[in-house]
């Protein structure tokens, strides 16, 4: 009898597994199950791939050993995830308000960790820097509930935006105590190591900070436009902040969060690039480093001893009430009502990313046992049930008050009409400013369309189609949904003007190639035809370079603009874009029919909530001067009533003119809605 089949079973892998490919597959599969599992009673995702590493690890089920590949991806996703933390804050609104997240973050950090420090020392007999390091997990704080305010529509609102901007200072203390603690740990407390440390963050923040955002901006303008280099690109970058920060004796993740923070103005929201580091992040690299985690906690310690419970209790206690009263305590300045205070709360206890990054490192180094470990596990758990039940409860109660922020009728996310020339260039700049004008995930599509002449040839209307249905492939990086079609016309503006009645857009997305216009008219003969027979906002864009690259949005608005029955919606599609690509907006008014304090007050008026300085120049000689000072990483953004509108000045004709020849690379025009005053209603702001 042939024993081979025999031979070929003692040859199949056996737990625990090591081989790499049996340790990726069964990882996958945790990834995909485990936090459906887990969501279907109440808890947050990744939750359930901590746990799945727990059972499946050395310390549970054994199916699975801590294998090099677990070790290297698990600390690959560490970095990655303090990189999101860093490029996901929103530094628009926290520079908005610095002075609101600045005392909420020094409140709910320095009170939870200076009392933290206590309790580990006399409660836990922890030494002091261990105690430090541990008072500085439960003193971060991740935004677990951040799903129940934006479905409330809090979002805006100033107490929630305090604890939202507050993260980059809860964030940065905690990681700088765990460079310090780790430093005097294995090297011994002096002057020297203190001052070392203090030179290697300077070089780290101020290197960081100086070298990338240039950088980056030279490589996004001057890039294939294949979006995987980019996404390469910011991969290489990030990585290599990890080792610099290494190189300087700090933590690998600090590096990787000041990269976050250095490239947070340079990729847009909702652009495919964002999306594919999201992507990628919360599919493979992000969950590995959870799993690792969970193959570190041993069950048995939990339930064989009290030590585990204790430290738990102990932490968890320190933690609720010192977030309660350092909410209490902001409440009070800032005369924030009880259910503000309450959602504070709510949001201030949640951990995830922060506590579990530290203690891993801790425990890495020796100065955490499995004990503690296992606690602040335990830590997430009960937070990661809290936070958001607490949150909910408050801010229902808060969604009714009148201090919350809220928009006249339904969210708004546009549907947009892209006409591509087949002959178009820098066709991928257009589809990355229609993807910042979407919601995200966005709701509606974007349409393309391209118009051919009747006598187009067969291969014309081939090649016609594969280039839209290239860039619908684009779209679908950026999680928007496009839709594709083609007309045959004679007149292209007429082809246009029907599709946006067919595919009932809320605005339409040219490009402008100055080149091609002719004779007097102001955009050329095709643009104008558009602008005249539509009704709905026309956008007019001239982008030299990558609309991610800006670093300022410079608004001009033309006399007794304000007074146009569209102005409101005008405003909101410029914030809108100002506030997906991170930058602030300073506004021109041309001559003083309407004061910049009264557009000031204007603008303010209209949704998103966001600082706008109005300045003025006596006329247009003074534009053009304004223009000639700007600089070219700034986009341009004047309001262009349609022709014998409210609004509309002759000189107006020679504007986009007048905008090619100045130093900025890239200008968008935007023709405000006509003939539907009642539709500006929806944008603005009630408080």
């Amino acid at each position: 009898m042939s024993t081979a089949p025999l031979q070929a079973i003692e040859l199949l892998p056996s737990a625990p597994f090591e081989q790499p490919v049996v340790v990726l597959a069964l990882a996958l599969a945790s990834f995909l199950v485990a936090p459906i599992l887990i969501e279907r009673v109440g808890l947050p995702g990744i939750v359930g791939i901590v746990l799945a590493g727990t059972a499946l690890g050395p310390n549970g089920l054994g199916i699975l050993a801590r294998s090099e590949a677990i070790v290297l991806l698990g600390n690959a996703g560490l970095v990655y995830l303090l990189f999101t933390v860093g490029l996901e804050l929103d530094l628009r609104r926290f520079f908005a308000a610095p002075e609101d997240a600045a005392l909420f973050g020094t409140i709910s950090f320095g009170l939870p960790f200076v009392v933290g420090t206590g309790v580990c020392m006399l409660v836990l007999g922890f030494d002091v820097w261990a105690a430090m390091l541990l008072a500085a997990v439960f003193a971060t704080h991740t935004l677990l509930a951040y799903p129940v305010v934006n479905k409330l529509d809090l979002t805006k609102n100033s107490a929630v935006t305090a604890v939202f901007g507050g993260i980059l200072f809860t964030d940065t203390a905690g990681l700088i105590v765990l460079a310090l603690a780790l430093g005097v740990i294995q090297d011994g407390l002096s002057l020297r190591l203190i001052a070392d440390i203090g030179v290697s963050l300077l070089v780290l923040f101020g290197g960081l900070w100086l070298v990338i955002p240039p950088v980056a901006r030279w490589f996004f303008r001057n890039a294939s436009q294949e979006s995987y280099f980019e996404f390469l690109f910011v991969a290489t970058l990030v990585f290599a902040a990890a080792s610099l920060a290494e190189g300087l004796g700090l933590a690998a993740i600090l590096g990787a969060f000041v990269a976050g923070i250095a490239l947070n103005r340079e990729i847009a929201r909702g652009g495919t690039l964002m999306n594919r580091i999201e992507f990628f992040g919360n599919a493979f690299f992000i969950p590995f480093f959870l799993f690792h985690v969970g193959m570190l906690v041993d069950p048995a310690v939990i339930v064989s001893g009290p030590e585990t419970l204790w430290i738990s209790a102990v932490i968890l206690g320190v933690m609720f009430s010192t977030k309660i009263v350092a909410a209490g305590a902001v409440g009070r300045i800032q005369g924030y009502s009880r259910n503000q205070v309450g959602v504070l709360v709510g949001l201030s206890i949640g951990q995830a990313a922060a506590a579990l990054a530290i203690t891993l490192l801790g425990f890495e180094a020796g100065v955490f046992s499995a004990d503690v470990l296992n606690a602040v596990v335990v830590m997430i758990l009960v937070t990661a049930i809290a936070s958001p039940w607490l949150t909910e409860r408050y801010g229902v109660g808060l969604a009714t008050e009148r201090e919350a922020t809220s928009t006249v009728g339904e969210p708004y996310d546009p549907r947009i009409l892209l006409p591509l020339s087949r002959t178009a260039d820098r066709q991928q700049h257009l589809l990355e400013l229609a993807f910042v004008l979407k919601d995200s995930p966005a709701s509606t599509p974007v349409h393309l369309l391209t118009v051919l002449e009747p006598d187009a040839t067969d291969e014309e209307l081939t090649d016609t189609e594969r280039t839209l249905q290239s860039a619908a492939e684009t779209g679908g990086g950026a999680e928007v949904p496009v839709e594709v079609a083609t007309r045959v016309n004679h007149n292209v503006a007429s082809a246009i003007a029907a599709a946006t009645v067919e595919t009932r857009a809320d605005l339409i997305l040219l490009g402008w190639d100055p080149g091609r216009s002719l004779g007097g008219r102001v955009f050329g003969n095709t643009i104008d035809q558009v602008r005249q027979r539509t009704t709905d906002p026309v956008l007019v864009s001239r982008l030299g370079r990558p609309v991610n690259t800006t670093t300022r949005l410079l608004l001009v608005l033309p006399p007794a603009v304000g007074h146009h029955e569209g102005f409101s919606e005008g405003i909101y599609l410029v914030k809108r874009m100002a506030e997906k690509l991170g930058v602030p907006i300073e506004a021109v008014a041309v001559g003083t029919r309407i004061s910049p304090a009264k557009y000031e007050e204007l603008i303010g008026t209209v949704d998103p909530e966001m600082a706008v300085t109005v300045t003025h120049v006596d006329g247009w000689d003074g534009l053009g001067e304004r223009l000639d000072a700007a600089a070219a990483a700034d986009l341009v953004v004047p309001l262009k009533p349609r022709e014998g509108g409210l609004g509309w000045a002759p000189e107006l004709r020679r504007l986009p003119r007048q905008i090619v020849d100045a130093p900025p690379e890239a200008f968008v025009i935007v023709t405000p809605r006509q003939g539907d005053p009642g539709y500006a209603a929806r944008f603005l702001r009630l408080d």
